[in-house]
């Protein structure tokens, strides 16, 4: 049986005994994707290269130690790897299981935000600090739960042959599971990952073969949605003041428009080989707020110029087509709704963070995909990865 959206009804039980199945021959090395994987670290090595020049001099922030945001930056990198490798061996099917334990868990972790065990970091109540100067930001986490638990719900039926598509009831219980922990996430507020999290949605919606309807009422609820927050004064002042110096970037220069302003300064000065690695003067200046985290790109557009930040939109761009593939050639309904809510997720959160330096995008405190510093964020991005090549690596097996 043949859904109309390309993906045949799936043959598999959900089972961690294909890994085992692979032959010498077929082992998972040669079915990793390695563009994505390649990809991937050359992002994060370039990530760290970034940050590592954003913070050397920054005696305020790295306590005397100019290789503190590096090596930090590479731990995070290297816990991301193991993170992916474990969750290709445990595979998506397996997770698929474990679907309702981990959106128990991300709905503890982000409850527990609200909490004083919560911490303000950046203006944004988002936090978990651990001890030993490490935090967690449950947010990045619940990406994947949304991801997994919507995918789980509506691909049951249609992987297992009783229908071609979500019927309305499957597509209000996954949209109900989906907005429990968005507005938790809304509370603290971190509405930067809100939207990224309206965007996934958005995006295994068109994926699982689900009514127009049901997209086109997504995108209003949406808009409304927008409009109530602002009406109803739940947004925070610097919230509402980043999206008034986005309207108008002239508004306030020296304050709330400072930071764009200063980004599209670094960028614009780097013409198209850059001035060198740890020879941008805004960057070396410190012109740049939070230039290792959400403002990483700058340090890119001012020391490697138009070629080194072009690379970066390059290697993203790897990944996601790549992940188009993955999405395209899986057997079953679950893994492709699972690529797609990574797909949408890498793009929109790439595009944000990129377009506000650019200017053309609201300020969002977004970090750019394994290029930003922080543990969270790469921690997740890493976890994704290897949801995609589980996907890939648990395709059919031909004698």
């Amino acid at each position: 049986m043949t859904a109309p959206h390309g993906f045949s009804v799936s043959r598999y039980a959900p089972e961690r005994g294909t890994l085992a199945r692979l032959t010498a021959r077929d082992s998972v090395l040669r079915r990793l994707d390695w563009p994505i994987l390649l990809s991937s670290l050359a992002l994060s090595g370039i990530g760290a290269l970034l940050v590592w020049s954003a913070t050397r001099g920054r005696t305020q922030l790295n306590n005397g130690d100019p290789y503190y945001f590096l090596f930090r930056h590479l731990l995070n990198t290297g816990i991301g790897f193991a993170l992916m490798v474990g969750t290709i061996w445990l595979g998506h099917r397996t997770l698929r299981g474990a679907v309702p334990i981990l959106y128990g868990l991300s709905i503890v972790l982000i409850l527990a935000v609200l909490t004083p065990l919560g911490a303000t970091i950046n203006g944004a109540h988002a936090w978990i600090v651990v001890g030993g100067g490490f935090s967690l930001q449950p947010s990045e986490f619940v990406k994947i739960t949304i991801i997994l638990v919507m995918a789980m719900l509506l691909a049951a039926k249609v992987d297992a042959g009783d229908q071609l598509h979500p019927d309305h009831g499957t597509v209000a219980k996954a949209l109900a599971l989906a907005a429990l922990p968005m507005g938790i996430v809304m509370l603290m507020p971190d509405l930067g990952s809100v939207m990224v999290m309206a965007v996934i949605v958005l995006g295994v919606l068109l994926a699982s073969g689900a009514s127009n309807r049901w997209v086109l009422g997504l995108i209003g609820a949406g808009v409304l949605g927008a409009v109530l927050v602002t009406a109803l004064g739940m947004l925070d002042e610097y919230q509402i003041n980043r999206f008034a110096a986005f309207a108008n970037p002239d508004l306030d220069p020296a304050g709330v428009g400072y930071n764009t302003n200063q980004a599209r300064i670094a960028i614009g000065s780097g013409g198209l080989l850059g001035a060198g690695l740890f020879k941008g003067s805004q960057t070396t200046g410190q012109f740049v707020p939070e230039q290792q985290t959400d403002f990483v790109f700058t340090v890119a557009g001012e020391e490697l110029g138009f070629v080194g930040a072009g690379l970066i939109l390059v290697l993203l761009g790897i990944i996601l087509w790549r992940a188009c593939r993955i999405a395209r050639e899986t057997t079953e309904l679950y893994g492709t709704i699972v690529a797609a809510g990574i797909i949408a997720w890498f793009a929109f959160q790439s595009f944000e963070n990129i377009g506000m330096t650019l200017g053309i995008m609201p300020v969002a405190g977004l970090p750019l995909p394994f290029v930003s510093y922080g543990g969270s964020s790469m921690f997740a991005v890493w976890v994704a990865i290897g949801l995609l090549q589980s996907i890939r690596v648990q395709r059919p097996i031909t004698a």
